[in-house]
């Protein structure tokens, strides 16, 4: 093809037709190699302020995986395929990711310029407005990708690639007490959803309302308004509050007409939220925190278990002796509630603790909290979304684990914004 953005809109336009295939948040590893011969075919590359970080953080990883064999107090298992499998797919996307940021910082702007990735991120966010009322209107929506059947059981069956491979529509909890479906298509999970919408939303509004003309402009306000339905049935925490603190960050980072026209239009949305059927449903959710034991548990095993491998961490995620219930481990046919989560599995940062120790985690800080103090000065209207973007990153690390597709929204952010300065 002539289009050498031809790759990126495959990614992110017709991210849809990856889930359904059953690549889903992987289609970045795939993508990824038509990229890296683009970039090939034009060096030198250009690397960003930062690359080293992130550079670092790839080597840590592979030297992480000296202590994958290794189980520390108070977990349980030993090496096997799925800690295996786990490592390798986390490496792929760490390094497939990094080369999209390159790719991206190496196109020209006649080639893809700002305003058109910016819209594909757009698009990006109907598709995933879509995909949450799909899980409100059909939960149970769900079935055997094409990957899914021609993989072997061993690896299908594993529980992170099954995430992966398997579309579904919604997951039902009981985080009200009894079964709700919280929206999750077209992403892996319910929570990779919120924070993929946070993401997107900043990106959509870019795109679709401060450049945008009145037919984008209108669409833009039916789309917000009917994202608001998956976004409250979402039940999740971690993204209303990432919505207003982007609300708050416009109005004291923007000025004149614009803070005014942010002031009256959040004033408008919360009294007609307020007097909507949703507002229940929230009040139901901040009344019902059980989740609340859950992360703490798998908090404090998670920095403890970190504790004795402090540098390198052990390479993947461990699961703990018992849950915040009970010392019991795993489920069982008297205690269906015992078992918990991986450790790690409740924020990017706790992640990097158990799997790359406090090095990892610290060049991820440095990584993002890096591109907030060199782009800060920015007020182009990508510049204050991306450094936006870069924030809510550094917000999500203690509630959402990044991996996949929300690492892969925030590393294209990051390349905007480097391109904003080139």
């Amino acid at each position: 093809m002539k289009d050498p953005a031809w790759p990126i809109a495959a990614l992110l336009v017709g991210y849809p037709v990856w889930w359904a295939l059953g690549f889903g948040g992987l289609s970045v590893v795939v993508m990824a190699v038509p990229m890296a011969l683009i970039l090939w075919r034009r060096r030198p590359i250009r690397l960003p302020r930062g690359a080293g970080l992130w550079v670092l953080l790839l080597a840590g990883y592979l030297v992480s995986g000296l202590a994958l064999a290794e189980a520390p107090p108070g977990t349980y298992g030993g090496l096997g395929p799925g800690r295996l499998i786990g490592y390798g797919m986390r490496f792929a996307l760490y390094a497939s990711l990094f080369v999209v940021v390159l790719y991206l910082g190496n196109l020209t702007k006649q080639e893809l310029s700002q305003l058109r990735l910016v819209r594909m991120l757009g698009v990006l966010f109907v598709w995933t407005v879509a995909g949450g009322l799909l899980g409100v209107l059909f939960p149970k929506f769900s079935y055997t990708s094409p990957v899914e059947l021609v993989l072997p059981d061993w690896i299908a069956g594993n529980s992170f690639v099954q995430n992966l491979i398997h579309p579904t529509a919604a997951q039902t909890q009981k985080v009200l007490g009894y079964g709700l479906p919280r929206p999750e298509a077209p992403f892996e999970w319910a929570n990779a959803w919120g924070s993929n919408l946070s993401i997107l939303l900043v990106w959509f509004v870019v795109g679709w309302w401060v450049y945008g003309g009145r037919r984008r402009k209108a669409a833009a306000v039916v789309l917000i308004s009917l994202a608001a339905v998956p976004v409250v049935y979402s039940l999740n925490r971690g993204l209303w509050i990432g919505l207003g603190l982007a609300a708050l960050y416009l109005v004291l980072r923007v000025g004149g007409r614009t803070r005014l026209t942010v002031c009256a239009i959040a004033t408008t949305a919360a009294l007609v939220f307020a007097l909507s059927p949703l507002a229940a449903l929230v009040i139901q959710r901040l009344d019902n925190p059980h989740s609340n034991d859950i992360r703490a548990f798998t908090v404090s095993a998670t920095i403890e278990a970190a504790a004795h491998s402090p540098v390198i961490g052990f390479g993947n995620t461990r699961n703990a002796t018992g849950n915040h219930r009970t010392i019991t481990t795993g489920k069982t046919d008297w205690c269906t509630g015992c078992g918990h989560p991986p450790l790690g599995s409740d924020g990017q940062l706790w992640l990097l603790l158990i799997t790359q120790g406090v090095t990892g985690a610290v060049l991820y800080v440095a990584f993002f909290a890096g591109a907030v103090r060199r782009h800060w000065r920015d007020r182009s209207p990508v510049g204050l979304a991306g450094v936006l973007v870069m924030l809510l990153v550094l917000l999500y690390m203690f509630v959402y684990d990044g991996l996949v597709t929300p690492l892969s929204l925030y590393l294209i952010s990051f390349a905007l914004l480097w391109r904003n300065t080139t």
